[in-house]
């Protein structure tokens, strides 16, 4: 194959495989995004990811599996326990968690609520269990009123605050995030904090693009700490950066949407820095997933599949592309929350072992494991596929 100068690691946010066998401790028992977002429109018309192997992987109506795939394909399952972005994505850089990050069902305790007020220097409304669009809708109006933020959480590990953009800028929101990050330690140490800013008026309230996740460093140290100090580029594109709370990272830009973040992973390919590309996108699960939205989903995925030939036509012998997941959150079940899901593996290249099953990969962290050994850096955990790309048999 020869000596790879970059690979390009795309997660399409939320993008679940079908149910893992512990689905149903989670509460996702039939949990599938990807099958059962197909079925509830009638078939997927997705011909590029379909000619890669995306249907080799599972059954998805609209999308046969391919007879020669041009991708080596499969599917991986999550070690860490939860289903958050955050334990997905520290995962899949090599990072496992032994237990989830802690959630608020009831709220969180009066105590933080106080501190946080106290720290800020402004009540606050809310604390509650709740969908972002809905608690705006609902107290948006008495938070232009008052210049109270609303915090909210969900089922997953967050701290959630909006505010309107003209109440409190942008910069000062992302203070108040600041501050809570710093407080939620310990028995409170929620994955992420986020800044949920929103414009409009009462009964046409919308969120804006400039949300930005607050995170907890990771534990341990992850792939991309090692490659950046093995002097290797890690370019971060969307919310990398913030997940990653900013370590081991060299290059980041944020993204608007789906498509922006398309063209910034162009971009960084185009500069051609040796070393990891890492790219998110989000749409699919904040604009669909999480509201229940399978048309939407449906027809994000058909326009990220119309942008495939542009990525894989950068993906010279040097450069090893891998598309894959940090989770679920299927649109056709009742919750609106993530979902304890197998996530899509497929690994393209001109020498990259085009049709090979690389079969129910044990941990996320095997790209991890994979892009490791490509760029010479050990790491404790995964399995590495490299030698099923070369087709050596390891």
């Amino acid at each position: 194959m020869g000596e790879f100068e970059s690979v390009i690691l795309i997660v399409i946010d939320s993008l679940g495989a079908g149910e893992l066998p512990d689905a149903e401790k989670y509460g996702d028992k039939g949990s599938n995004t990807l099958g059962n977002t197909a079925r509830a429109v009638g078939g997927l018309n997705l011909p590029n990811l379909q000619k890669l192997g995306l249907g080799n992987i599972i059954r998805v109506q609209g999308v046969p599996p391919a007879d020669k795939p041009l991708a080596a394909y499969g599917k991986m399952a999550e070690v860490s326990a939860g289903k958050d972005t955050t334990t997905g994505h520290w995962e899949i850089s090599g990072v496992i968690l032994d237990k989830p990050f802690p959630v608020f069902p009831h709220g969180f305790p009066a105590e933080i609520i106080d501190e946080f007020e106290k720290r800020t220097g402004r009540k606050t409304l809310g604390n509650e269990v709740a969908s972002g669009t809905e608690i705006i809708a609902r107290l948006g109006e008495e938070h232009m009123k008052t210049g109270y933020p609303i915090v909210y959480t969900s089922a997953d590990s967050v701290f959630q605050i909006a505010a309107h953009e003209e109440v409190i800028p942008l910069e000062e929101l992302y203070g108040i995030c600041r501050t809570a990050r710093q407080m939620l330690t310990g028995e409170y140490a929620v994955g992420r904090v986020i800044a949920r800013p929103f414009v409009g008026r009462p009964g046409a309230f919308r969120r804006t693009p400039n949300r930005h996740d607050f995170s907890l460093e990771p534990p341990g140290e992850t792939l991309l700490d090692r490659l950046k100090e093995a002097g290797l580029a890690v370019m971060a594109v969307g919310k990398i950066e913030d997940i990653f709370a900013g370590r081991g990272i060299t290059d980041a830009v944020h993204t608007k949407s789906n498509m922006d973040g398309v063209d910034k992973t162009l971009e960084c390919i185009r500069q051609d820095k040796r070393g990891l590309v890492f790219t998110n996108l989000v749409d699919f699960d904040s604009s669909f997933g999480h509201r229940n939205d399978p048309g939407g989903y449906a027809a994000a995925l058909e326009e990220l599949d119309a942008r495939i030939p542009e990525i894989t036509g950068l993906i010279t012998e040097e450069r090893l592309l891998i598309i894959t997941a940090d989770h679920g959150c299927d649109p056709t079940t009742s919750s609106t929350d993530h979902s304890r899901e197998y996530v899509p593996l497929l690994v393209y290249g001109p020498k990259s072992g085009a049709g090979i099953n690389l079969g129910i990969r044990n941990s996320f962290s095997d790209v991890a494991a994979t892009i490791a050994e490509i760029f010479g850096i050990k790491t404790e955990t995964g399995t590495s596929f490299f030698g099923q790309l070369l087709g050596d048999g390891r």
